[in-house]
C-alpha cells in the first residue's frame, strides 16, 4: 500500500471503529432542540427565505449547521440522518486526535489513555449522540491543534481549520487571532544570542518593535507582508462571515449576541463574572469528574514544570480554552458545562500524563518517586470513582432511549398525518416540541405555538385559533421531555380548550383537535 494512502486510511479506519462501537453501545441518537432548528432554518435558506427566528426561545443559529441544512434539505428526512452521522463521527475524531497529540508530545500510551477517558465522559456521549455543534467544533479544534503539534507555525492549514470552527462556535475567533498573531510576532530577551555570539536560529529575520521589561517583541520575520495580510485575513474569515450571516438574514450584525444574551436572561441562566467564579469550575468539574479534574489539573502542572518542552503547547491550549469561556461567560452567555469540553478534552491527555508521566523522567531524578506516588493516589481515585462513572454512563444510554422514543413518537404522529395544514396552528406544552414539528412538517416555527410561553398578542391571538392541540400522554413524558431545569412549565395545568376532541395518539403524545374531518 502507498505510504501516502496509508496516511489517511488508517486514521480513516481508527475513526470508523470507533464510530461503530459507538453506534452499538448507543444506537439511539438523535439531534437536540438547537441542531433541529438548525436544518428548519437551513430549509427556509434553501426556499430563499430569512430563517425565522421568531418562536419561542429560539437557539443561537450557527452558521455552518445551517449550511448543512440548506445542502441536505432536497432530500426530505436525509438532513437528519447527515447530520446523527456527522454527529457520531465527531465523537470518534475527537478521540482519534487526543490520542495523536497524547502520543505526538508524550507517547501512544498517553495517548490511548487520554482517547479512553473522553470516550467515558458522560457529557461527551451525551451532548455528542445529541448533535450538538459543540463536538464538530471540538474536533476541528483539536485537528487545528494536532497539525501545530506536528508543524510549529504550519500557517493556513490550521486557520483553515478554525475557520469552519469559527462557524459553530465564536471561541474560535479569539484561537485563530492568537494563532495570527503567533505566526506574527515572537518574544526575546533583549540582546539574546548563542554562545557564539549570534543570534538564535529561531530568531534570524527578527524585527524588533518595543522593549518591555528586558523583553524584546517583534516580527518573526518568517513570512513576508503579503502572506501575513492574507493569512490575517483567514484569521478573521469566521467572524466576518458570522457576522455578514446575522446581518444578511436578520438586519443585525449581532443578532447571534444580542439573542443568546436575552435567551440566557430568560432561562435564568448562570452568566457574567461573578456567577463565572462561582460556577464555572464546577461546570468543567461536571465534564472531568473529581479524579479527572486532580489528575488533569496535577498533570498539567508536572508536565509544564518538568516536560516543558512536551507540555508546552498543550498547556497554551488549556489556557487558552478556559480563557475562552471566561470571556464568553463575561459577555454575558451561559456558563454551562458544554461550553468547557475543549478544555476537558485536552485536560484528558494530561490527565492521563498524571498516570503515566513519571515514566519520562531519569532514574536518578528525585520528581519521578513524587509523581509515582501522586499517580498512585490518582489511580486509586479513578477506581474507587468507576462505579459512578459507570453509573453516569449508564443513565447516557437510558435518557438517549427513553428521550428518542419520545421524539420518534412526535415524529410518528407526523408520519401517520395527525396533522392537517389547512386546519390552523398547532398549540404544544412548551417550546421543546417546536422544532421537530416544525421540520417534520415543513412549516415555519412561528406555526407552532409554545402554550407555556405565549405572551406576546400575536402567540395570544394565535391560542384563539389554534387547530391542534399537542399534550403527553404520561407523566413519564413530562419528566423526559423538560431537560432545563429552569424551565417552570406546568404539564399538568395544560388542558385542550373546550370543543376540541382526541384525534390521533401513541405511548407518548395525544393529538386533539377541533377541525371537522
Amino acid at each position: 500500500m502507498p505510504p501516502s494512502l496509508r496516511k489517511w486510511l488508517t486514521p480513516a479506519a481508527w475513526v470508523a471503529a470507533v464510530t461503530a462501537a459507538l453506534l452499538i453501545v448507543f444506537p439511539v441518537g438523535f439531534p437536540n432542540y438547537d441542531t433541529i432548528y438548525a436544518l428548519v432554518w437551513g430549509r427556509e435558506l434553501a426556499h430563499g427565505m430569512s430563517p425565522d427566528y421568531g418562536a419561542a426561545l429560539p437557539p443561537t443559529p450557527h452558521p455552518l449547521t445551517d449550511f448543512i441544512g440548506l445542502l441536505a434539505s432536497p432530500f426530505g428526512e436525509a438532513p437528519i440522518t447527515v447530520i446523527m452521522v456527522l454527529a457520531y463521527v465527531s465523537l470518534g475524531l475527537i478521540a482519534y486526535f487526543v490520542y495523536r497529540l497524547g502520543t505526538v508530545w508524550f507517547d501512544k500510551w498517553v495517548g490511548i489513555v487520554a482517547a479512553a477517558i473522553v470516550l467515558t465522559r458522560a457529557p461527551f456521549l451525551s451532548n455528542g449522540l445529541r448533535a450538538y455543534v459543540d463536538l464538530p467544533y471540538i474536533a476541528l479544534c483539536l485537528g487545528a491543534l494536532y497539525i501545530e503539534a506536528r508543524r510549529p507555525r504550519a500557517g493556513w492549514p490550521v486557520l483553515a481549520l478554525l475557520v469552519p470552527a469559527g462557524l459553530l462556535r465564536p471561541e474560535a475567533w479569539g484561537f485563530a487571532i492568537a494563532y495570527w498573531l503567533w505566526l506574527a510576532f515572537d518574544v526575546r530577551r533583549a540582546g539574546a544570542t548563542t554562545s557564539t555570539g549570534r543570534k538564535p536560529d529561531h530568531m534570524t529575520g527578527f524585527r524588533p518593535i518595543n522593549t518591555v521589561f528586558g523583553w524584546e517583541v517583534g516580527w518573526r520575520g518568517e513570512r513576508s507582508n503579503r502572506e501575513l495580510a492574507w493569512l490575517g485575513l483567514l484569521a478573521l474569515g469566521g467572524l466576518i462571515i458570522w457576522v455578514l450571516f446575522d446581518a444578511i438574514t436578520t438586519g443585525n450584525p449581532l443578532y447571534s449576541l444580542t439573542g443568546t444574551q436575552k435567551t440566557v436572561e430568560t432561562l435564568q441562566r448562570q452568566t457574567g463574572p461573578v456567577d463565572l467564579v462561582l460556577y464555572g469550575p464546577r461546570r468543567l468539574g461536571e465534564i472531568m469528574q473529581w479524579p479527572g479534574m486532580i489528575g488533569g489539573f496535577g498533570g498539567l502542572l508536572l508536565g509544564i514544570f518538568l516536560l516543558p518542552r512536551r507540555a508546552a503547547l498543550g498547556f497554551a491550549a488549556v489556557v487558552l480554552a478556559l480563557l475562552a469561556f471566561a470571556v464568553l461567560a463575561t459577555a454575558g452567555l451561559a456558563i454551562i458545562a458544554r461550553y468547557t469540553m475543549l478544555a476537558s478534552a485536552i485536560l484528558s491527555i494530561f490527565f492521563a500524563l498524571s498516570l503515566l508521566g513519571w515514566r519520562f523522567l531519569d532514574r536518578g531524578n528525585p520528581w519521578r518517586r513524587r509523581w509515582q506516588v501522586f499517580a498512585g493516589i490518582v489511580l486509586a481515585m479513578v477506581i474507587i470513582w468507576l462505579p459512578n462513572q459507570w453509573s453516569l454512563d449508564r443513565q447516557v444510554h437510558t435518557d438517549l432511549t427513553d428521550q428518542g422514543t419520545i421524539e420518534n413518537d412526535l415524529t410518528a404522529l407526523v408520519d401517520a398525518g395527525a396533522f392537517s395544514p389547512a386546519c390552523g396552528p398547532i398549540a404544544v406544552p412548551n417550546h421543546r416540541a417546536v422544532p421537530r414539528l416544525a421540520f417534520g412538517l415543513d412549516v415555519k416555527p412561528t406555526d407552532i405555538v409554545s402554550a407555556s410561553e405565549a405572551v406576546s398578542g400575536e402567540e395570544k391571538r394565535k391560542l384563539g385559533e389554534i387547530g391542534y392541540w399537542v399534550q403527553p400522554a404520561s407523566a413519564f413524558v413530562i419528566h423526559n421531555y423538560i431537560l432545563d431545569p429552569n424551565d417552570k412549565t406546568k404539564f399538568h395545568n395544560l388542558h385542550p380548550p373546550q370543543g376540541f376532541h382526541e384525534v390521533a395518539r401513541n405511548e407518548s403524545w395525544i393529538v386533539y383537535s377541533r377541525c371537522e374531518g
